[in-house]
């Protein structure tokens, strides 16, 4: 009886630890789960949703335009938020009557985002209407939420090594599970 228990228990401890050998690497350099926490980025994303982040991608790839991300908040890196990816290292970006105004080598004149995952009547107001060069490795992102987010118009860029990873999909609840891209603009 008493060696039927050990042996139990030594398959038992077998399992977990073979177990904790595959979901460890996944979890920690693959994929990690990001509670939605706050209003930020209604009504893509409500609070108390589960979302999927894809931590290895950016390894390999430069983020995309529009790409949702979650990242360290550049103030207290002990929180994360969830952004949406709108200027690029290089880029100039500015908020101004409403729109956002992205100014690189292929629109030195200024590229107005149609911002179609925004409900139309959502304008993007700033502060100040000042043009926002970014840096080497600096992204400039927003919420979907404009009137409720604090994003970079009130902390600034966000730099790369900030950045966790994108959303990849939404697993709860159940009824909005969806996978996301990023969206084209014109």
């Amino acid at each position: 009886m008493f060696k039927d228990a050990v042996s139990f228990i030594f398959e038992l401890f077998k399992i977990v630890l073979i177990s904790f050998l595959i979901i460890a690497p996944i979890r920690y350099f693959l994929i990690q789960p990001f509670y939605v926490k706050g209003a930020s980025m209604e009504p893509n994303f409500y609070d108390h949703e589960y979302l999927i982040v894809d931590e290895i991608s950016y390894r390999f790839n430069e983020p995309r335009r529009g790409e949702i991300i979650v990242f360290r908040y550049p103030k207290n890196p002990q929180e994360f938020f969830i952004k949406r990816i709108i200027g690029f290292p290089g880029e100039k970006v500015q908020v101004k009557d409403g729109k956002v105004i992205v100014y690189n080598k292929e629109n030195p004149e200024g590229l107005t985002l149609e911002e179609t995952y925004l409900e139309s009547n959502v304008k993007t107001y700033s502060l100040n209407e000042d043009i926002v060069t970014l840096e080497a490795d600096e992204y400039f992102v927003l919420g979907d939420n404009r009137n409720a987010s604090k994003d970079s118009r009130s902390f600034g860029p966000v730099n790369r090594s900030f950045i966790v990873g994108k959303v990849l999909l939404r697993g709860w609840p159940f009824d909005r599970l969806d996978v996301f891209s990023a969206p084209s603009y014109n």
